[in-house]
């Protein structure tokens, strides 16, 4: 089976060389430099300050992409999004595509599109890309995916051939999915970018551990959770078993990277406005992480 993969960030390249196990995988990049640099010297793999594989897969830049594999999958951030489905509605209609992307903005964006089976999923591992061909892979955990409209058919032929250490699991309904990821996402994401700690941090400094309730509070009613204690209690367990890692804002944050706060935050902001809440904590943290991205590309010009 032949898998397309579009974005050589953290995700793309863990994706990439996991894939490339089992399937014949193209690795569609930004940049010529980048597919270069892979096919020259393939995808490392670093675990524990330990190289754990290098894997060989045929790199190519994203505008040779006319999408003649079975399925494709996108990793780029929610914000390079449009750039992308502009491309992919040039072309003729492609068979299947899967989005990974974090939070549920960019929902909007995949009506528009033409292709017949569109898949999304969430990511639950830790990675960190620390050159154009090598990624650490911080922590593991599972691949969720869903039908987000067309059938199943090749997404489950897909799953049934992923490498046993790189589970990919099918949802019945992608809805409850991202919902949960964004839950956590909205919560530990900008709190971490914003204090500049790991996701521990917040539950086990009890100051921070009370900010976090707070800021559920106001997601819970926005997102009309019920129950609230139990999505919380998700929350803190997720801030437990990642304690070491650093969020993808925060990473972003630190690197002068825009972050994914429009397709966090913003989503729950628009949500909020149509259902006529106040959400004045989410509204700071957005204020706070757009004006910190403003800075940055400030010192930049």
């Amino acid at each position: 089976m032949k898998v397309g993969i579009i974005g050589a960030g953290s995700i793309g390249l863990l994706f990439a060389a996991s894939l490339a196990k089992s399937f014949e995988v193209t690795l569609y990049t930004r940049t010529t430099e980048q597919a270069n640099k892979i096919n020259q010297n393939g995808i490392l793999v670093l675990k524990d300050s330990k190289q754990t594989g290098t894997a060989f897969v045929h790199a190519v830049p994203f505008t040779e992409w006319i999408g003649a594999e079975e399925i494709t999958v996108i990793t780029v951030k929610q914000y390079q999004l449009p750039a992308i489905i502009d491309t992919i509605n040039y072309l003729p209609p492609t068979e299947s595509l899967l989005f990974l992307q974090n939070g549920m903005g960019h929902l909007k964006l995949l009506e528009s599109l033409r292709t017949k089976n569109v898949f999304v999923g969430t990511v639950e591992h830790g990675a960190l890309r620390e050159n154009l061909y090598t990624v650490r892979h911080n922590g593991a955990g599972n691949t969720n995916v869903a039908v987000f409209h067309g059938d199943s058919a090749i997404l489950n032929k897909f799953i049934a051939s992923t490498p046993n250490d790189f589970p990919v699991l099918l949802q019945d309904h992608y809805y409850p999915m991202l919902l949960k990821k964004l839950m956590v996402n909205a919560v530990i994401n900008p709190l971490t970018a914003i204090l500049g700690v790991k996701n521990g941090s917040l539950v086990d400094n009890s100051f921070y551990l009370q900010a976090v309730t707070i800021l559920f509070a106001e997601i819970a009613s926005i997102l009309n959770l019920d129950p609230m204690e139990g999505y919380l209690e998700q929350v803190i367990e997720v801030c437990q078993k990642t304690a070491e890692n650093r969020s993808s804002m925060l990473k972003d944050m630190e690197a002068g990277r825009l972050t994914e706060v429009d397709a966090i935050l913003g989503y729950l902001l628009d949500e909020a406005k149509e259902q006529q809440k106040l959400a004045p904590l989410l509204t700071c943290l957005y204020c706070l992480i757009k004006g910190k991205e403003l800075d940055e590309r400030g010192k930049e010009s």
